[in-house]
């Protein structure tokens, strides 16, 4: 929303109805809380329903980020649109880090992706690319690496889950093999993406929590905790 982004889809699985919930009127919990002092905590999520529409659609297999973008190209079209990974999650001071890569986009008008430094030895974690640095924390990506060894990465900086695509990587992707783990990686599609227009790595200002690890999830739930209360 922060980005002037309100049509939403999301890519569920098995055993994930309760994203599809929490998006929804939730009719017994309100009557519960009507006319407590509760109820004022309705109006943010209220907020986003009557200002966003969500689409669902399943991956019913698990074979990569790439593959998830792909089966969510019925709800998109062939129009650029952002990709964000909820355990990635990101503060900032300032504008969102869409938001940032929104009017990034307004100016390159080509695929971007968020990047950051990481620790050399995690570099196996990620996808890492090498580039040319265009402007303060831009990157035209020359190359890209998917979870290299950390005597094998082409840089520290690694991408993270924030994206914007323009729509012709569906094909790109419907035509790139799969790669590590036999899996549709998005960094092997934006590679070729790169190499025949341009991708754009870009250093986000604020700070993000890695939430697909216990350290990272408590320390996002402390940092939050710290900000509500202070």
């Amino acid at each position: 929303m922060d980005a002037g982004i309100t049509e939403i889809g999301v890519v569920t699985g098995r055993g994930k109805r309760a994203i599809e919930d929490h998006f929804d009127i939730s009719y017994e919990l309100e009557h519960e809380i009507a006319g407590s002092d509760k109820e004022e905590l309705l109006s943010s999520t209220r907020e986003i329903m009557d200002r966003c529409t969500f689409s669902y659609t399943r991956q019913v297999e698990m074979k990569g980020l790439g593959h998830a973008i792909l089966v969510g190209e019925t709800l998109i079209g062939r129009e650029p649109f952002a990709v964000v990974l909820a355990d990635d999650y990101c503060v900032t001071e300032g504008d969102g880090v869409l938001a940032q890569m929104v009017k990034l986009y307004e100016k390159y008008q080509c695929s971007i992706v968020a990047i950051e430094e990481v620790p050399i030895e995690e570099t196996y974690r990620y996808g890492v690319i090498e580039g040319d640095l265009e402007a303060d924390g831009v990157y035209r990506i020359r190359n890209m690496v998917e979870k290299p060894a950390p005597e094998n990465a082409p840089s520290n900086l690694a991408i993270i889950g924030r994206y914007i695509l323009s729509p012709d990587i569906f094909d790109v992707i419907r035509s790139t093999p799969p790669g590590k783990n036999g899996e549709m990686q998005i960094t092997d599609a934006l590679q070729i993406q790169a190499q025949q227009s341009r991708v754009i790595g870009y250093r986000f200002a604020g700070r993000r929590f890695d939430c697909g690890s216990v350290d990272g999830y408590i320390e996002a739930t402390n940092y939050t905790y710290q900000l509500q209360s202070s």
